[in-house]
């Protein structure tokens, strides 16, 4: 299930300004020591609910399980190389975006900026 695990991406995200969630990932029988997040964002989804129900069958069909644990919005200028995490999903709550940014900074190690706040919609 590890690598299962591995072949799903930890973030995948648009560029703009667009609604993102964090999404826990594990495997169905060992959910406490097999799993990891991931941060999906897109910037054509009304609602954070439109992004999960996206990628659910997905890893459904890798044999994993997913379960969203908040979401909030993205701010993502890769000219600038910025990105800001900010805001809280009306649906799952508020992410936690220590989290969200901490994998974003793995996927994007040369961005001058990332960062959140707790704020906003």
């Amino acid at each position: 299930m590890e690598e299962k695990l591995k072949a799903v991406d930890s973030v995948r995200i648009d560029n703009g300004t667009f609604k993102y969630i964090l999404v826990k990932v594990y495997d169905p029988d060992n959910e406490e020591t097999i799993c990891k997040y991931i941060v999906r964002g897109d910037a054509s989804a009304e609602f954070h609910g439109d992004i999960y129900e996206e990628i659910t069958p997905g890893i459904e069909a890798l044999g994993l399980e997913c379960e969203c644990v908040g979401g909030g919005r993205i701010k993502h200028d890769p000219s600038g190389k910025t990105i800001h995490v900010y805001g809280y999903s009306q649906g799952y709550g508020r992410a936690d975006h220590l989290i969200s940014c901490r994998l974003l900074k793995e996927k994007y190690p040369l961005y001058t900026k990332i960062d959140f706040s707790n704020d906003g919609y």
